[in-house]
């Protein structure tokens, strides 16, 4: 577990882009079966997390399309609702940071790690505006 210092900035800024912290399984049921289209951003405090996939995540909000919902979960740290998160991800194995879309409940893109390491933010938005596009 993480110390609150530590991640409550990393946190604090998906929030102030718009995204919804889920704390519980209980929240994270309640936002993945919603209707319309569901962005889930596996949070963590690793570089990749800080330098491309929250960047991209965020720019990615520019698109003309967007999802209806904003979310976000912290690996190591939110331990409830990351695995309850993780689960409706499946096939796709446990990966953080992640970024997931879901349409009407049902995963329909995802960006694991080995998406987001090496890339820039720029990619990982302009992935994700595709998928907007596609999906939303």
């Amino acid at each position: 577990m993480y110390p609150e210092e530590l991640v409550k900035p990393m946190r604090d800024e998906l929030i102030n882009a718009g995204f919804d912290a889920l704390y519980t399984a209980e929240d994270v049921d309640t936002a993945l079966t919603k209707e319309g289209t569901t962005l889930v951003m596996v949070n963590s405090v690793c570089g990749c997390a800080a330098g491309t996939a929250r960047p991209g995540a965020i720019a990615s909000l520019g698109a003309d399309k967007k999802p209806s919902h904003l979310t976000t979960v912290f690996a190591g740290v939110e331990k409830e609702s990351t695995q309850k998160a993780r689960e409706y991800m499946i096939p796709f194995p446990p990966s953080s940071p992640a970024i997931a879309l879901f349409k009407d409940g049902n995963l329909v893109h995802m960006l694991e790690r080995h998406h987001i390491e090496g890339r820039s933010a720029q990619m990982i938005a302009q992935n994700l505006a595709q998928a907007y596009e596609d999906f939303c």
